[in-house]
């Protein structure tokens, strides 16, 4: 079976290093399809929780198929989230088709898109990154405990639930919060041209159009791989990919790679990295001495 072809696919809030995360099953979803562009839209690796206790062989499957696809001509652009920041100081990091950014903006067919992850519109990621952090740590407390009751209602033969939902869409001020925020992301983008904003952050996988005073938008969010398993795609138009409506389009089970967690791919890519921060660590020593 061949791999679907398309132009652009967007994934975001991925978590790898977490409980949470479903690496099999972005893993799988990743070996069905044949993108031109992928988009990391930030949360990659939650490097907040990054344990050395826990990182599975799945986790590191999707790492290197990620690089899999970039060998074989995918261009991949990681845009950095909060979770992943640490990483923003490499940014303009480029080793062939991978590329490390904040933000992309790119056209797709004649339509100027704007690539962010969107955590810069996060009140609590601004001024109380330490509650934030906290907030992280129970969220993945909550989902942990949300995967061992739906193993027990799945062998009960009842449907499954999503805790973390029911909590939000219960709160009020969560769903301010995410109404504020896609406003304020549609405004922005509208006020810079853009025909369509695409971010992550708030695990809220959408599309929808936004009307505003100075003129309109499409407002696209990617969901994540903890809850939604969702994925945004784009060859005539955006669609949003929900991972339990893959098999609508034909699925690829079979592996055709052993992983190794260091393998040679992977030492290449930190090597480059390496290089990449000696000389950005260069350039700002040279910086302070003229400044001196």
């Amino acid at each position: 079976m061949e791999k679907r072809k398309i132009k652009v696919a967007v994934i975001s809030d991925v978590h790898l290093g977490t409980y949470g995360c479903h690496a099999k099953e972005l893993n799988t979803y990743l070996k069905n399809i044949d993108p031109e562009i992928l988009i990391i839209n930030g949360d990659f690796i939650d490097i907040w929780q990054l344990s050395r206790f826990y990182f599975p062989d799945s986790h590191w499957r999707v790492i290197q198929r990620v690089i899999k696809m970039m060998m074989n001509g995918t261009k991949v652009y990681y845009l950095t989230g909060n979770h992943d920041e640490l990483l923003r100081k490499f940014s303009g990091f480029t080793l062939d088709n991978f590329h490390l950014e904040d933000k992309l903006v790119i056209e797709i067919d004649g339509n100027k898109h704007w690539f962010f992850h969107g955590d810069i519109f996060d009140v609590t990621m601004r001024h109380s990154k330490w509650l934030a952090k906290i907030g992280g740590i129970g969220y993945d407390l909550l989902i942990l405990i949300n995967r061992f009751m739906n193993m027990l209602l799945t062998k009960m033969g009842k449907e499954k639930i999503s805790l973390s939902k029911k909590v939000k869409d219960s709160v009020k001020a969560a769903i301010k919060h995410i109404s504020d925020f896609e406003r304020t992301a549609a405004e922005i983008a509208i006020e810079n041209g853009y025909s369509h904003v695409v971010c992550g952050h708030i695990h809220e996988p959408v599309m929808r159009n936004y009307i505003g005073q100075k003129g309109s938008v499409t407002y696209l969010n990617s969901g994540d791989w903890i809850e939604n398993l969702t994925a945004l795609e784009y060859t005539d138009c955006w669609q949003l990919i929900h991972f339990k409506d893959l098999n609508n389009y034909g699925i690829i089970t079979e592996d055709e790679f052993v992983i190794q967690p260091f393998s040679q791919d992977i030492i290449d890519l930190q090597l480059a990295f390496d290089k990449h921060v000696e000389s950005t660590e260069r350039n700002i020593a040279l910086q302070e001495k003229q400044i001196a």
